[in-house]
């Protein structure tokens, strides 16, 4: 008789597993959040021209002076994926930011310096790949979230760094040359940029 309604039982598992439907623990998610409220809106004058995406791992170790690893202290490796733009602020340009000759059909141009964006973290791929704790750490964790601020903010100042090693404003400052050559081109101009000429 045990064996019949062991079968049952097991039967019935094999069921609810294979048709999440029949579970009566199934869980169930609900969304309650508002809608998002629009507080501010402004025109942007910047030309974003080149873009760089990153991968960084951040290594970081807590530890406790003259206490072992395996009572107190914390070793995490954090994946962070992310992006930076370079672009070009064209708000305050001067009114000698062009001069055009109407003779020669010619247009200088002097443009702002580019500049970089924040990094920005891709919240969706960047997650913890690993966490080594003490046992201290680890019992504090049943009862206090762990903030993960140092690890975003160390992630932030690694992918900026790789973005200013990685050649974007150069980029940025072509790409925005090769734009605007073709623009006054198209109208009977040849354009130039005197202050931006690298040698």
């Amino acid at each position: 008789m045990v064996a019949i309604v062991l079968v049952v039982v097991l039967a019935l598992l094999f069921l609810i597993s294979r048709v999440p439907n029949l579970n009566p623990f199934a869980s169930e998610t609900t969304d309650r959040s508002q809608p998002a409220l629009l507080q501010s809106v402004r025109d942007l004058s910047q030309y974003h021209a080149a873009e760089g995406n990153f991968q960084v791992i951040v290594d970081l170790e807590h530890d406790v002076a003259w206490v072992p690893d395996f009572i107190a202290g914390s070793r995490t490796l954090f994946v962070a994926h992310g992006s930076v733009d370079a672009y070009i602020d064209l708000e305050n340009l001067s009114d000698k930011a062009l001069t055009v000759n109407e003779e020669k059909k010619t247009v200088q141009v002097r443009l702002p310096d580019p500049k970089l964006s924040k990094p920005n973290i891709d919240q969706e791929h960047t997650y913890i790949y690993s966490q080594d704790r003490g046992v201290f750490d680890s019992v504090k964790s049943l009862f206090q979230p762990q903030d993960q601020r140092e690890l975003f903010v160390l992630a932030e100042r690694k992918i900026g760094d790789a973005a200013k090693e990685a050649g974007l404003t150069r980029r940025a400052e072509r790409n925005l040359q090769q734009m605007l050559t073709g623009l006054f081109t198209s109208l009977g101009y040849k354009a130039t940029f005197p202050d931006n000429d690298k040698t």
